[in-house]
């Protein structure tokens, strides 16, 4: 079997960004597409913009809060396994290998991936409306009144990215590095449609690094910035280009 170019040792600084399409095998729906969030899920679009977390933060937490019961209830993949294990490999043969996520789900982390950069925020933090208390780790999915926050009894709200919001600083850091030195650069399940991640296969190609889509269809229209193009489900297809050889 012809050994992957995602195997290949020469490859020192990886970049991987990883979108809704990784998760779906876990139960996760994805936000683009037939059967996405957007376009089936009544209000779903609405809710998930910053605007709704000043005018209608009871549907924030009715959208959130139910994404935040079903990602607890999901379990990490084969995909998410694979790219934990390669992390673990490259890691210690002193190679780099930084996850950029546009998933809030938590699944790589469980998966035993040990360096996640969550560009979107995570579905199991909570932050205030108002003041600068710290995000905490929270769980519950706060299906009743919008809860208050302990230090100044403003309203909670998810630690996410919405829609209009910028993305967290120390995130866009992190990734902005990483992307200006990668040798290779791989986005899995991604429609590629959402910005800045959508820039980021660019940045990739100026810094001169190889560049991968695995994504269950093709873009359309095709970004001319990805070398290769490998369709199928992330699940089945990870686990193979990722086998150590």
């Amino acid at each position: 079997m012809k050994r992957s170019v995602l195997d290949d040792p020469r490859h020192r600084r990886i970049v991987v960004l990883t979108g809704a399409g990784v998760s779906v095998a876990s139960g996760l729906r994805p936000y683009r597409g037939p059967g996405g969030l957007w376009a089936e899920a009544a209000g779903a679009a609405t809710a998930a913009t910053a605007r709704a977390v000043q005018g209608d933060p009871a549907a924030v937490w009715r959208l959130f809060g139910e994404l935040r019961r079903q990602a607890r209830a999901a379990a990490p993949n084969a995909a998410h396994l694979a790219l934990a294990d390669w992390q673990r490999r490259c890691l210690s043969g002193g190679r780099e290998l930084v996850i950029l996520t546009q998933n809030i789900d938590g699944l790589h982390q469980r998966a035993g991936s040990p360096d996640v950069v969550e560009l979107h925020g995570s579905a199991f933090r909570t932050r205030c409306t108002s003041c600068k208390i710290a995000p905490f780790p929270d769980e519950a999915p706060h299906p009743g009144a919008v809860p208050a926050c302990p230090a100044c009894g403003a309203p909670l709200r998810p630690d996410v990215v919405l829609f209009d919001e910028p993305l967290p600083v120390e995130a866009e850091r992190r990734a902005k590095n990483a992307l200006r030195s990668c040798d290779l650069f791989v986005a899995v399940g991604t429609s590629g449609t959402v910005s800045p991640a959508s820039s980021f296969v660019r940045a990739a190609e100026y810094a001169g690094a190889h560049t991968v889509l695995v994504n269950l269809e093709p873009m359309q229209p095709r970004d001319p910035a990805f070398l290769e193009e490998r369709i199928g489900p992330a699940e089945v297809l990870l686990p193979q280009l990722l086998r150590e050889g």
